[in-house]
């Protein structure tokens, strides 16, 4: 398991809310991954990755919305 925070029960409340969590090797590679999912879908926002001890890559996770498109 990369996170051990807990998925929080409002975000996957209904169906087509999800929650993903991105490992990637670097911040660029894990900020375009998040870009690509925002295209298609409303997703929350992200400011920062996070690394953890001991653990190569970085992590980030977003929520977001399949049943509604951007924009």
């Amino acid at each position: 398991m990369v996170f051990v925070d807990v998925i929080n029960e409002v975000h996957v409340s209904e169906p087509g809310l999800v929650v993903v969590d991105v490992v990637a090797a670097d911040d660029a590679t894990a900020f375009a991954f998040h870009a690509a999912l925002a295209a298609m879908w409303v997703t929350t926002g992200i400011e920062r990755t996070t690394r953890g001890p001991g653990r190569s890559g970085v992590r980030l996770r977003c929520c977001l919305d399949m049943r509604r498109r951007p924009g």
